[in-house]
């Protein structure tokens, strides 16, 4: 899930938001922490896609991920029904593994930057899929976002590095984040009430086991460096699980609204982490880009009384 689904899962009346009992420097530091870790994610995925391959780096992320959140889900597992594991099942083929495997995928193709700044479209989406197919109203202030963001991701495919077009990893990512503007409207109006960190339990586990048939049968014959494993691994336990938790502890104290400002750290600690690690440069088609995106993503925000 991305931070605009997360958001709107809503929590428990037991975390209602209590943003002045928080020390004034913890708030900036989580959120500064989480961005990091969202951001290397697809670090990790750019080194160890080329070796798993799309599906099977998915699988294991899923799976890691499913196995962190797991004591979310056993502690609210009287509300997971049967009716509501067949709802879930739907909600994780698009909240999940579609877009997972769409940015793997990316990342064998394009620098990270690429798919760090697309997936910052999410946001944008998520407002989008709302106005087209709930009747959501939009405001003009909104909508001048909707096609700021839209002009970046056609100026983010139409860039090349070392010669060679991004552009199909570009309209991966882009894609994928499509996907999780329908599946953050799904979660908004399916799972309303449940806790945030049993329904990301609860659809990474159902997402694991619609890719594990092609995680299988695409496995590579040749054994997988030690690197990539660990990326791999970090790419699971950290950017997917302990992420996630830190995620639903800010909603808690501080409330959707302000926890999703993450979304602005993502995209620059991708390509910081792809320069500072790969040595992949930040082009001016990926800074004018980034910038219309995140200037997108800004007039979107809706800033109110926080969900609790």
């Amino acid at each position: 899930m991305s931070s605009a689904q997360a958001e709107s899962v809503r929590l428990p009346a037991s975390g209602s938001v209590s943003p002045s009992t928080a020390s004034a420097w913890l708030t900036p530091v989580e959120l500064m922490v989480l961005g990091a870790i969202w951001g290397a994610s697809f670090l990790f995925m750019r080194v160890a896609a080329h070796d798993f391959g799309a599906f099977g780096l998915v699988e294991v992320r899923l799976f890691l991920g499913a196995v962190v959140l797991l004591p979310f889900l056993w502690r609210a597992r009287a509300q997971f029904n049967l009716r509501l594991w067949i709802r879930l099942a739907g909600i994780a083929a698009v909240n999940s593994a579609i877009p997972f495997v769409l940015f793997a995928w990316a990342a064998q193709r394009a620098p990270a930057g690429i798919g760090a700044i697309a997936n910052a479209m999410a946001v944008i989406f998520t407002a989008l899929v709302a106005l087209v197919f709930y009747g959501e109203p939009i405001s003009s202030r909104r909508m001048v976002g909707l096609i700021a963001g839209f002009v970046g991701v056609t100026v983010l495919a139409s860039g090349k590095m070392s010669g060679i077009s991004v552009w199909p990893a570009a309209l991966a990512g882009t894609a994928a984040s499509l996907f999780y503007g329908f599946g953050a409207n799904l979660i908004r109006r399916q799972l309303v009430g449940l806790p945030a960190g049993a329904v990301a339990a609860a659809t990474l586990l159902c997402a694991a086991a619609f890719i594990s048939p092609l995680a299988f049968a695409t496995w590579p014959s040749a054994p997988i460096p030690a690197l990539s494993w660990l990326c791999a691994v970090l790419l699971g336990v950290m950017c997917t699980g302990i992420a996630f938790a830190l995620y639903y502890r800010l909603i808690n104290r501080i409330g959707a609204p302000r926890a999703s400002t993450v979304t602005y750290l993502v995209p620059l600690f991708g390509v910081f982490w792809a320069w500072l690690a790969l040595g992949e440069p930040l082009t001016v088609t990926m800074a004018v880009a980034g910038a219309l995106i995140l200037g997108g993503i800004a007039l979107n925000q809706q800033w109110g009384t926080p969900r609790s």
